[in-house]
């Protein structure tokens, strides 16, 4: 088995979760970290034993490289992964997939076209919890399922954007609290739910006006083609960063998700029935851990020579619903 040569573009926030989780898996070498910011790239090849350059390009020509991690705002992912795409590089990017549909299309269409995989991070749903649901759903042990809910209260203060001139931008982040911090929980309900029929939404910005000009709060209702419905509720305003919550209703039971416990009541009785293993090394509870077993199963798809699932087309599906839901507000429809 040939080792693989990685490099990770963005050495901000969430860095470190890839750096580790590619530190930690066999025949897999991470050589190169870029970003824009010289003195944090060489910080970051310090502390990992790798080179360091300001200059992303450098990887295109950079035999040594086969796989890249984009961890750059989300503006940047587009551009990036094409190019890296272009030259046969394997690409693994936090989400969204890109800032509006356009940009990701043509992330698509590079990959289609390329010796190497599109992969997009929705890492919550290699969550424990996650995973029971949706076994559950396709099992049909509890029935069919009938409606669920999410609802996510976050804090996000003016600091956290003004630290961060790309965040609160419509050009560069392509949203606020939707595609940024509760994308994860619309991937899962899209996820379990399956094809949308239909989507009425609003968004607004109840706190952080004057400091950002995209959304802090939205809610929405979407109904699936299989007459599921659901309702979700999203907020940077909140002076906490809870747990995410969900509700998953069926016919002969109810799923609960609180403080990343799932529980079942069925029969007037409740019984928790999926409990997280949590690490602090594998990022923050109210995120989800999942992001240390999705990439070792990007590297594992990559080894094995088989297509990576959570791809470019089934990445792009909470972008869509995102913009569904903006669309819907804005023409009240």
């Amino acid at each position: 088995m040939n080792k693989l040569g990685v490099a990770i573009i963005g050495c901000g926030a969430i860095f470190p979760l890839h750096a580790k989780a590619i530190s930690a898996i066999k025949d897999v070498n991470l050589l190169l970290v870029a970003d824009i910011d010289a003195d944090k790239a060489t910080r970051a090849g310090i502390e990992y034993a790798c080179d360091a350059t300001d200059d992303y390009r450098e990887i295109l020509n950079d035999n040594r490289i086969d796989v890249v991690h984009l961890c750059t705002p989300h503006h940047l992912h587009a551009e990036m992964a094409e190019e890296l795409l272009r030259v046969g590089k394997h690409v693994l990017t936090e989400k969204p997939i890109a800032v509006d549909l356009p940009s990701a299309m043509r992330m698509l269409k590079a990959a289609q076209v390329s010796s190497g995989q599109l992969g997009v991070v929705f890492q919550n749903r290699y969550n424990d919890a996650s995973v029971y649901i949706k076994k559950t759903i396709d099992s049909g042990d509890l029935g069919k399922l009938l409606c669920m809910k999410g609802v996510v209260t976050w804090h996000r203060n003016e600091s956290y954007y003004k630290d961060s001139n790309w965040r609160g931008r419509w050009s560069t982040e392509g949203g606020g609290v939707l595609i940024n911090q509760t994308i994860h929980s619309l991937d899962l309900l899209q996820w379990y739910g399956g094809e949308i029929k239909s989507v009425k939404g609003s968004i607004t910005t109840d706190v952080l006006d004057g400091v950002i000009e995209v959304e802090d709060t939205a809610h929405a209702c979407i109904d699936f083609a299989n007459n599921v419905r659901g309702l979700f509720y999203g907020t940077n305003t909140y002076l906490e960063n809870s747990p995410v919550e969900l509700e998953l209703v069926f016919e002969e039971g109810t799923l609960n998700l609180r403080r990343e416990h799932l529980y079942l009541w069925k029969d007037g009785k409740e019984t928790l029935v999926c409990e997280p293993i949590f690490s602090p090394a594998e990022g923050k509870s109210y995120w989800g851990t999942g992001h240390k077993r999705l990439i070792e199963d990007f590297y594992d798809h990559i080894f094995s020579g088989s297509k990576f699932w959570l791809d470019g087309p089934e990445g792009i599906k909470a972008l869509e619903l995102v913009k569904r839901i903006y669309s819907s507000s804005q023409r009240n429809k």
